[in-house]
């Protein structure tokens, strides 16, 4: 998997994208939640001892397309009141955030280790690879990323996701 600063990065870039003018503080904060919400299921995985391959395991049904829509939804409907729901704009904030959390599961599945990603989850559970995968599998640990494979890990980011 990438790392949260690299999930990060990828939701801020893409705010700036999707038009960076008047955005509140909260857009920013729950972009980059959108981004790194995911790996939250690590701690299902180390603590709570769900297995792997289980559908609620790492890289299970909360990397999946379903979860970012449902995500996205959410958030819109509770953070940005303010639109009309079904508006353009309304709209407009749902695809973003889809998006953003989407973009999530597409990345790690980019990455050369672990079992694959449960993209279509919950209707598959089947675990996917992209056909290229450049990006160094970053250790589920800070004592592992803070060895000598963080650095290789960050050198790849930072070549195959931040530079681009």
């Amino acid at each position: 998997m990438p790392t949260v600063m690299t999930h990060s990065i990828v939701a801020v870039s893409a705010g700036y994208i999707f038009g960076r003018a008047g955005f509140p503080k909260r857009f920013w904060l729950l972009a980059v939640l959108a981004a790194v919400l995911p790996d939250a299921d690590v701690i299902g995985y180390q603590y709570l001892y769900i297995p792997y391959g289980h559908v609620l395991g790492h890289r299970g049904f909360f990397h999946s397309s379903c979860f970012a829509a449902l995500f996205s939804l959410v958030v819109v409907s509770l953070f940005f009141r303010q639109e009309r729901v079904l508006s353009r704009r309304w709209w407009a904030y749902v695809l973003f955030f889809f998006v953003v959390g989407a973009s999530h599961g597409l990345l790690d599945a980019m990455t050369n280790g672990g079992r694959g990603i449960a993209l279509l989850s919950p209707f598959s559970n089947h675990r996917y690879f992209l056909p290229w995968t450049p990006i160094e599998v970053s250790p589920l640990t800070v004592r592992a990323f803070l060895s000598q494979r963080g650095l290789i890990v960050m050198k790849s980011e930072i070549l195959w996701i931040w530079t681009p």
